[in-house]
């Protein structure tokens, strides 16, 4: 099965902010970087069109659509820092609760979030629900957190490997899903 994963748009949100879960806007930039990322689609079939909740997501996946049923899955949403949520990235890290989570944010949930392991359950699970179908071709729009989990999962790089490798907005990547039935 090949999926095409396409990270969402640029978001409205000030640089340095910690934003997850929350359900940001596009920027003016990520919505007309939406046509140019539709267009390198068309003419393209897909069995599915999957998408995290969040809207700057579905606005994208709702278009690469086109006609079709868009699947939401909250297995796909971005990790969840909690209480950190539009906070400066900078008072996290000054913070005692930050240095722990930033000394092991693999296993550390953040207070009243989710840790990173609790994502890539998540992924393992969407992953396995996916190989049990008949589905050729699937698109999924996500987010950084997620894409990177995937790579790590479908690429066999180490969580380290996959936090050095940058990832755009509107980032598009190929990956194999192996199905054994």
């Amino acid at each position: 099965m090949q999926l095409t994963v396409v990270r969402h748009t640029q978001v409205d949100v000030p640089k340095g902010i910690c934003y997850g879960v929350t359900d940001v806007p596009l920027a003016k930039e990520g919505v007309l970087a939406l046509n140019d990322i539709t267009e390198q689609f068309e003419n393209k079939r897909f069995n599915a069109v999957f998408s995290s909740p969040l809207s700057r997501c579905r606005i994208l996946a709702g278009k690469l659509a086109a006609g079709q049923s868009l699947m939401i899955d909250e297995r796909l949403c971005e990790l969840d820092f909690g209480d950190w949520e539009m906070k400066p990235w900078s008072e996290i890290y000054e913070s005692e609760a930050g240095k722990r989570w930033f000394a092991d944010y693999i296993n550390t949930a953040c207070p009243n979030g989710r840790s990173y392991m609790e994502m890539v359950h998540d992924l393992k699970s969407f992953l396995d629900d996916l190989k049990q179908r008949d589905y050729q071709q699937v698109v999924i729009v996500t987010h950084a957190g997620v894409l990177r989990i995937l790579i790590a999962l479908l690429e066999n790089k180490t969580t380290e490997e996959t936090f050095e490798t940058a990832l755009h907005y509107g980032e598009i990547r190929q990956f194999s899903l192996n199905v054994t039935r």
